[in-house]
């Protein structure tokens, strides 16, 4: 999605956000920093640019009210993009609205970096950005260097892991009307008080492209067979298994969906098709967001997915199987004289 071999770092200024709630407090710079150290300069790149090579999600700014103006964030970066001259005072601005949204008690005191990028490329273009980034989760590190005839070791605190960015955005020069495309991370977003970074802070929303269609709907299939099927159907788990790996396939071969093809093709059982359905206009009722009928496929989005579909039949803690194929070459059944059941095995040849 993102590629940076062309990227420069322009301006960066670093501040410090406390917790509003343990009574902590911002500190601002003076002014920005100036990189001239190269090694540096390419430890910093790495650290805020490659968490995003493989995000595919694009978000945009939004405001309830629909005037995008009211979105903070969306006018600082503005303000920014229309005049990089006042691209410190912007990221002043920006530091005192993130202290004033974390209002959690949980929430980590940590350093934020607003940095103004040239040429980073996304979805083919090669734009300006602005990137914002925290870094909550303090490391301790050992140094081993040469001494005398030996080597002495030392150990540095409070050390940050440049492989592991805890929070990010990039807000692309694109897009302005739409709210910009904006990429974004939350490592540490584990707990309800964690998402004040994209819901807070930022007040994006996902873009509704052939990657987050696809994505959504291979989800929301993917729980109605999970959770909700069993509800009206009988099912084996390895009628499960093989509904998941029917819609994948699905996805793979095709270059597009088309929700009665894929439902005659897939779920097949006229009852079935009308329950997913229904379950899906419930879906879009309750997140506010429509899934399309038909939409072009995202192989990214399928790859992704792909991860989180699970083909292995687990029994016992004696036996896993995994079922790729055809469904009719397995059958379930139970032994009374063992009062266990059971499942039978159709192949050719042991490999």
């Amino acid at each position: 999605m993102v590629t940076f071999f062309e990227a420069a770092l322009e301006y960066l200024s670093i501040h410090r956000i406390g917790n509003k709630m343990q009574e902590e407090f911002y500190v601002l710079s003076d002014e920005s920093l100036h990189i001239e150290d190269e090694l540096l300069n390419n430890l910093l790149m790495q650290y805020f640019l490659k968490p995003f090579e493989k995000v595919n999600e694009v978000y945009h700014f939004i405001h309830s009210s629909g005037n995008l103006e009211l979105n903070e964030m969306f006018h600082f970066c503005s303000e920014i993009f229309d005049n990089p001259a006042r691209f410190h005072e912007n990221s002043e601005m920006m530091a005192k609205f993130l202290y004033d949204v974390s209002s959690h008690p949980k929430i980590k005191s940590g350093e934020l970096y607003v940095v103004f990028f040239k040429n980073v490329q996304i979805e083919g273009e090669v734009l300006d950005a602005i990137g914002v980034f925290k870094s909550e989760t303090k490391e301790t590190y050992l140094k081993v260097f040469p001494e005398k005839a030996g080597f002495k070791v030392e150990y540095e605190q409070e050390g940050i892991n440049i492989h592991k960015l805890d929070k990010g955005a990039l807000i692309f020069k694109t897009d302005k009307s739409e709210g910009y495309k904006v990429l974004v991370t939350d490592q540490t977003n584990r707990s309800t008080e964690a998402v004040y970074w994209k819901d807070d802070f930022l007040k994006l929303n996902i873009r509704n492209d052939s990657y987050n269609q696809t994505s959504t709907t291979l989800g929301v299939y993917k729980d109605f067979i999970t959770t909700r099927v069993d509800e009206e159907f009988e099912l084996t788990k390895a009628d499960k298994i093989d509904l998941l790996n029917k819609s994948m396939k699905y996805f793979k071969e095709k270059e597009s969906f088309d929700l009665d093809e894929f439902s005659n093709e897939v779920i097949v059982n006229p009852d079935a098709i009308a329950s997913f359905k229904a379950y899906k206009s419930s879906y879009e009722q309750e997140f506010n967001t429509e899934i399309n009928d038909s939409f072009d496929i995202s192989d990214a989005a399928v790859k992704t997915q792909s991860r989180k579909f699970k083909s292995i039949l687990k029994l016992d803690k004696n036996f896993h199987i995994y079922i790729h194929g055809d469904r009719e070459l397995i059958e379930k059944g139970f032994d009374d004289g063992r009062s266990m059941n059971f499942y039978k095995v159709y192949f050719k040849e042991e490999q």
